[in-house]
Order: C-alpha cells, then structure tokens, then sequence
C-alpha cells in the first residue's frame, strides 16, 4: 500500500511539473530592441576598471586599455559595421570594462581586513555594455569570464580570447533567430 501511495504521488509531481516544463520550452524568444538589429554605426568606448583590476593590471605590467584594444579590432574585423570615432555620429555606444568582482569572501566570524583580504577571490571578468545613442538607454549587458593566469604574455591572450568571446556573443545577439518550424 506504501508503494502504491508513493507511485501516485510521484505520478501526480510529475502530472504537475510536466506542463510547466513543456511550456517553458515552447514559450517564444523575447524579441531582441530594435536599435541592436538597424545599427550601422558603432562608436565604442573605453569603460575603465575597477581599483583591484587596476593594481593587477599594473603589477603584470599590463596596459590599462588591452579590454578596449582587444575587443576593438575584433568588432573592426567583421566589416559589418562602420566604427566612429564620436559617439554623436553613431547608432550604438559599446562600452567595454574590465572588472574583479568579488566570489567568494569566505566565513568570518569577525571583522579582520587583512584576513578577509588573504582569504578572498576574485573572478576577473570583461563586460560590453551596449547603449542606443539617440535616447541613451542601455539596451543589453554581456559578459565574459577571464581566466587568471600568472605571464603577461598569457593574461594579454586571455583578455584577447574573453572579449572575442564578448564581440562573439554580440554577433550571435544580432543573428536573427531561424524561423520556428511547425
């Protein structure tokens, strides 16, 4: 009788989550704004850093505009767009940064700077912030994960790969979706 009671339950768990499943699968893609498909012109921006990346990049002897450099000359390689050099003559504003938000502090009883310091991580990461020109809204945010690494030689290419990876999920952010089969 156990048994059976429980098969019943797990029939009827399965009875309810099932449709919402299905639903969520068949639910249409939220359309992608307007300014983002149009665009012909792009002007892109220099974001800066936050101070902890800054201190890194400075103690690799890293240059403060590699995020910009790098996802510059990717977006220049598509020959899609025409990139301008003054956010008045554009459609889009790309605005590229390079931070080190904080992922894991750790349990600490007390409060102890120097502890929770040593103690703490940091996921480098590179963010495209895209913005309409005219009404200046933001329109999408993308990022991407930097590796750490330990060479200047190697922190340049993964800089270099994770806004590749940022101008790759822009492109994909701009493909029309293919028309839903029936």
């Amino acid at each position: 009788m156990l048994r059976l009671t429980r098969l019943v339950v797990l029939l009827a768990a399965i009875g309810l989550v099932l449709p919402v499943v299905c639903a969520q699968q068949q639910a249409p893609a939220a359309p992608v704004p307007a300014p983002l498909l149009t665009a012909q012109k792009i002007f892109i921006a220099n974001g800066g850093m936050d101070a902890f990346s800054l201190q890194a990049f400075e103690e690799l002897g890293l240059n403060g505009t590699d995020a910009y450099d790098s996802l510059y000359a990717a977006v220049k390689s598509w020959n899609h767009y025409q990139l301008v050099s003054s956010p008045g003559d554009t459609d889009l504003v790309l605005e590229v940064r390079f931070s080190a938000p904080l992922t894991n502090t750790g349990e600490h009883a007390t409060w102890d700077f120097q502890r929770i310091l040593a103690n703490t991580t940091w996921q480098f990461q590179t963010e495209l912030t895209i913005y309409d020109a005219k009404s200046h809204f933001l329109l999408w945010t993308l990022t991407e994960p930097v590796r750490p690494a330990n060479l200047k030689g190697t922190w340049h290419k993964n800089i270099a790969a994770a806004n590749a990876a940022l101008a790759g999920d822009f492109k994909v952010l701009l493909t029309p979706p293919a028309p839903a089969t029936p």
